[in-house]
């Protein structure tokens, strides 16, 4: 391990750090596991609650919003007072608003309590990525990011199965049970293992309108900007998948609720073999060449998918092999573009990982919308934005100069 910077805290023992590093990746599996446990049970919302299908996915976006905007609050915020009080606070508000998911008597109360679902779990979601900055020094950020993300992709890689699993014996309310139950675990935990990360010496101005500022010099950073977009659309790409593909599998393709979680594993089995692909290449290549690599193999997929939502020719197995690469490269992606806007911003940690990380979900509230918006029951209109979005992708990344640091 190289020596830290002036100032940076050493980084853990190995035992610690893995163990640190697994409950990092459960925090900010939190976005990931309150999206996709539910999905299979969409249909059964809209009927339960009689409600639309693009009313239904609205639930899907208010979530989006709600964790990035969110996020832009507990960057700074945490780069003045500290990581530790707003991650406790923000898993017992996630707790909270999932009880009241599971109790809700109408689509739009869904709708208000998913968006304080997503503004309580944004805080594990970006103070997690802020801790790893924390704690590790830049030249390890990439790889505690990428082996962070390989470990909470196991939770959505169980997510959609365990939920089409509960359907079979229990309504759509026992699913956010579970994730209460989830947050609770995790809360326990954090209690337990995850001190104050960031010292009094190390924090910002505490006039949060002068910690604010440090947006406008992220977004106004060349490089920082072309690799937001590569992340930003690359996940946003992603949810326009996961938006598309409840009605597209289950009702377009028949395929029965409780396989489709089978279909959805596929796609995170993707996204671990890349994302432990990128763990080891990643020294050896640097983060912008598989930040590169990464949107060039995601933008191969779309145009395949794009050609299979359009024509119809291959059906359900060619849309399904199309979605491997476009989902499989999203941590990849993010977590090299995440670290370099981390390095470079490293008395920002706090705001630069929430710029990134609401990115993610302000686009993809757009994906989810712009898919709402098309559905036709067909595949046609996933199709188009995952297209769209990781061409912006690519050409953001293009857009980056090639000696980012």
């Amino acid at each position: 391990m190289t020596e830290p910077e002036p100032g940076t805290p050493p980084a853990p023992d190995p035992a610690a750090s893995r163990a640190g590093i697994a409950l990092l990746g459960a925090l900010v599996a939190f976005g990931a596991l309150s999206i996709d446990m539910y999905l299979p049970s969409l249909p059964d919302i809209a009927a339960s609650l009689d409600a639309s299908p693009d009313r239904v996915q609205a639930t899907l976006t208010t979530f989006f919003s709600g964790f990035a905007i969110a996020m832009l609050v507990y960057g700074p915020l945490s780069d003045t007072i500290g990581r530790r009080p707003l991650l406790i606070g923000g898993i017992i508000a996630f707790i909270l608003a999932s009880i009241g998911c599971a109790f809700a008597a109408s689509v739009e109360q869904l709708v208000v309590l998913r968006f304080l679902q997503a503004a309580g779990g944004a805080a594990a979601s970006v103070l997690g990525r802020a801790i790893v900055r924390d704690i590790f020094p830049p030249a390890e950020a990439p790889g505690a990011l990428s082996t962070m993300a390989l470990v909470m992709a196991f939770g959505p890689l169980l997510a959609p199965l365990v939920g089409g699993q509960i359907l079979r014996f229990a309504e759509w309310p026992a699913i956010f049970l579970v994730l209460a139950a989830y947050g609770t675990v995790c809360l326990v935990a954090t209690l337990r293992m995850i001190p104050e990360t960031l010292p009094a010496e190390r924090r910002r101005d505490l006039r949060l309108g002068r910690a604010f500022l440090a947006y406008g010099r992220i977004l106004t950073d060349r490089v920082t900007f072309g690799y937001l977009l590569a992340s930003g659309f690359s996940f946003a790409a992603m949810f326009a998948y996961i938006t598309g593909t409840p009605f597209v599998y289950i009702e377009h393709f028949g395929v029965p609720r409780e396989w489709y979680g089978v279909l959805f594993g596929l796609n995170i089995v993707s996204q671990m073999s890349f994302t432990y692909l990128n763990a080891r290449l990643v020294r050896r290549c640097g983060p912008q060449k598989m930040t590169l690599f990464g949107v060039v193999v995601g933008f191969a997929g779309a145009t395949l998918l794009l050609f299979a939502g359009l024509t119809g020719i291959g059906g359900l197995p060619l849309v399904v092999l199309a979605l491997l690469p476009v989902v499989g490269i999203t941590a990849l992606v993010g977590a090299n573009s995440t670290a370099i806007a981390l390095n470079r911003f490293p008395e920002n940690a706090g705001a630069a990982a929430a710029t990134f990380t609401a990115a993610m979900f302000a686009f993809g509230a757009l994906a989810s919308v712009g898919v709402g918006l098309l559905h036709d029951g067909t595949p046609a209109a996933m199709s188009l934005v995952v297209f769209g979005c990781s061409a912006v992708a690519l050409l953001g990344r293009l857009a980056a100069r090639e000696n980012a640091a």
